[in-house]
């Protein structure tokens, strides 16, 4: 017991622990009104990028919640196109009737009220043009579209999961500070993982395994993800996300 202990400090707690740190220290602050919000750069200007392109990029959520997970949302920019479509799930306004399916709510790679986000995808070319609109199709078949709930899901994660699962060609390794991308839709008990390259088993997402090639392996416990990354060597840990090499 005194071994076991030992190791639930060790892989969840001390994690949880120092992104705390982190969220306090180096965060955001704590008045998400006048936080950062302007581009962060790294989409590339769609005047002069022709080429069709996707990205998914994850930040920070706001206040406590931050030293646990991340928010995600998708854009997509079709060949040609003059502007991106950004597509996320938000649970402001969801309790007064409004959707919780936004759509360019604020710009392609804006900060996350003072976060700044990663940029997880990014797809580019020809090819990029039907996987754009196997997206639509996918946010259209979102099955949550009134419903919110920050643990275990459906949430925003849970949408980038479900479009990506709906989307394999995107095979988007989502971190495991995602919270709520393993709880599965309709109380499914086994789905293909996110990126479609294995498979998944959860208990309403607060249970879980994963096991793919994208993903490796990965342990879901109360929405607390950690694991090993076998095809871009790495490790997964609760609240601090992946650490290894670069994917």
């Amino acid at each position: 017991m005194r071994i076991l202990g030992w190791t639930v400090l060790i892989v969840l707690v001390l994690p949880l622990l120092a992104s705390s740190g982190c969220t306090i220290w180096g965060g955001p602050g704590s008045d998400w009104r006048n936080a950062r919000r302007d581009p962060s750069g790294q989409a590339p200007d769609p005047q002069a990028t022709p080429e069709a392109v996707v990205q998914v990029y994850a930040a920070r959520t706001v206040g406590w919640r931050g030293a646990f997970g991340v928010h995600t949302w998708i854009v997509a920019k079709p060949s040609g196109a003059s502007r991106y479509t950004r597509y996320e799930v938000v649970g402001w306004g969801v309790m007064r009737g409004y959707p919780a399916i936004q759509v360019d709510r604020t710009g392609p790679d804006n900060y996350w009220f003072g976060a700044a986000p990663e940029k997880l995808l990014d797809r580019r070319g020809p090819e990029v043009d039907a996987i754009i609109k196997r997206i639509e199709i996918a946010v259209a078949s979102y099955p949550y579209k009134d419903s919110y709930r920050t643990w275990p899901g459906p949430n925003s994660n849970t949408f980038v999961a479900y479009v990506a699962r709906e989307v394999p060609q995107l095979r988007i390794d989502l971190p495991p500070t995602a919270i709520g991308k393993d709880f599965l839709p309709n109380g499914s008990f086994a789905a293909r993982a996110p990126s479609g390259t294995g498979f998944q088993l959860s208990v309403f997402g607060a249970l879980g395994v994963i096991g793919a090639l994208e993903e490796g392996l990965e342990l879901n416990v109360l929405g607390l993800s950690f694991g090993l990354d076998f095809n871009t060597p790495g490790i997964k840990l609760p609240g601090i996300g992946r650490i290894g090499f670069a994917q």
